[in-house]
């Protein structure tokens, strides 16, 4: 599909925000040592946005450090850093902030250079990530939540993290009672991992609750990528129609895909951009109606048709849709107790 030109100029207006995100954070130094104290204001890009709203939401940013010799996580006093970081969060907070209250916790992420190694070699800087996000969902429900309904969110290594909080903390009923949804969006969770950790449950319809909602989007023909590699089956839900069959959504289901400024400002709005449907060999979501030269995966990570950067951008309104009809009956099923 050719695009209109101000629209291929919107997009490529888009990536470039990407890239500006990125490149200031190459030349960063070191990760600081020790977990940050989520008591401070100053390590919450967000706490406690939107007032007095139905729901939290406690998001995790996804990879905007680059990384340097040397430093594989995001330095927590790096100005750059956390520069990058409030963006990139802005670009993914509208889909939640219509129904939710906005936590979002400064980590030390890892960088992409830790993407770079290979998958088995990666383990140690997204560990010390993860004791960060840890530490910061630990405050948040000791000193924040106050019974009130979650929607835990995130984004590529924030979906990671939000996975491994799920496997982490979730077992816990009290905390599991809590959980409207988990929208880990842009990272693999496999029917192993299920096994493995009965507490978890992946999402089967639009509407229920406490479950896990996931998704890859990428071309008809990759076969092979760095979230689902080939051979892997990673399990997911088609976020516009909702079904984890293959069968699929035509673009005339999709609501609207949106891109963003720096504020998360809605700039762009392309209403049908694209259907979509689930791969049932690979469990990736299919885009059929747009062509990689027109949304290119930017950074070299990334195959051409790995639609990883537009995850969220694609199918912005039919996510934001979906986040509040889940907490309706989230609501409506507690109401009813």
């Amino acid at each position: 599909m050719k695009l209109h030109t101000g629209i291929r100029r919107a997009v490529r207006a888009g990536l470039a925000i990407v890239w500006l995100l990125l490149l200031p954070l190459w030349g960063a130094c070191a990760e600081t040592a020790d977990i940050p104290d989520y008591a401070l204001a100053e390590n919450w890009a967000y706490f406690a946005d939107g007032g007095d709203l139905a729901a939290d939401v406690f998001f995790i940013c996804p990879t905007v450090y680059a990384g340097a010799d040397r430093a594989f996580n995001m330095p927590m006093d790096d100005g750059d850093a956390r520069a990058g970081f409030l963006v990139a969060t802005n670009m993914e907070k509208g889909i939640y902030d219509e129904s939710a209250c906005f936590y979002a916790p400064y980590y030390r992420q890892a960088g992409l250079n830790v993407y770079a190694l290979p998958e088995e070699e990666r383990e140690p800087w997204l560990s010390l990530a993860y004791e960060d996000v840890r530490a910061a969902f630990t405050y948040y429900l000791e000193n924040c939540n106050e019974g009130r309904p979650l929607v835990l969110a995130g984004f590529s290594q924030g979906a990671d993290m939000c996975i491994r909080l799920m496997k982490d903390c979730f077992a816990d009923e009290a905390t599991k009672e809590l959980l409207v949804a988990c929208y880990a969006i842009g990272w693999r969770i496999t029917e192993e991992e299920l096994q493995a950790y009965p507490h978890l449950r992946m999402a089967s319809g639009e509407d229920d609750t406490g479950v896990i909602v996931s998704f890859n989007s990428e071309a008809e023909s990759v076969e092979d990528s760095l979230l689902i590699a080939s051979g892997v089956r990673s399990l997911a839900i088609n976020p516009l129609n909702w079904r984890t069959d293959a069968t699929p959504a035509s673009k005339e289901e999709n609501p609207g895909a949106c891109f963003t400024d720096y504020s998360g400002r809605i700039v762009t709005e392309i209403p049908h951009l694209t259907g979509a449907y689930l791969d049932p060999v690979r469990g990736s979501l299919k885009v059929p109606d747009v062509s990689p030269e027109d949304y290119p995966p930017v950074l070299s990570l990334f195959s051409e048709g790995v639609y990883h950067l537009y995850d969220y951008q694609f199918f912005y309104r039919s996510l934001q849709e979906n986040v509040a009809v889940r907490l309706s009956a989230y609501l409506q099923a507690q109401a009813a107790q």
